[in-house]
């Protein structure tokens, strides 16, 4: 199975929403179609600040990963966050969320990105085993915290 990446266009809206409606169902995360299709949209459309890829076949992706960009001073330059990474359950358990953490990050700084950053449940131990084996670490001391705006 390939873990192919291709950059979302305008014209993939439907499928990625498709994808994101089954993620943030599957996690709890409360909003409407409407609001998700207000913050995919600018990223499909080119917007500077992050980027959609399907995962696998454009036509049929078997999962999305939503990059988006800031700056570090720590980090000496340009950032990146993996907003959100979704596989659909019938194609788990074989290596393509590995494949694409390990393909990605070989991307991004060939584009500049100088760190990339996710967000993992503290009891999802799965997921936390993933990021792991993908070369992701705990920072240890830090803890991201967030206040909704």
């Amino acid at each position: 199975m390939s873990a192919a990446l291709h950059l979302a266009k305008p014209g993939d809206l439907d499928r990625v929403m498709a994808l994101v409606t089954a993620f943030h169902a599957e996690e709890g995360l409360d909003g409407t179609d409407e609001a998700r299709r207000a913050a995919l949209q600018p990223l499909l459309d080119g917007i500077p600040h992050g980027c959609v890829y399907l995962i696998g076949p454009a036509r049929a992706p078997l999962g999305y990963v939503v990059i988006t960009f800031g700056w570090s001073v720590e980090f000496g330059g340009m950032d990146a966050f993996v907003d959100e990474i979704f596989i659909r359950p019938a194609v788990r358990g074989r290596g393509i969320a590995t494949e694409v953490l390990i393909a990605l990050p070989k991307a991004l700084a060939q584009a500049g990105v100088r760190a990339l950053h996710l967000e993992v449940d503290r009891e999802n131990e799965i997921a936390q085993r993933l990021y792991a084996r993908a070369g992701f670490r705990s920072r240890g001391r830090y803890m991201l915290m967030s206040r909704p705006l």
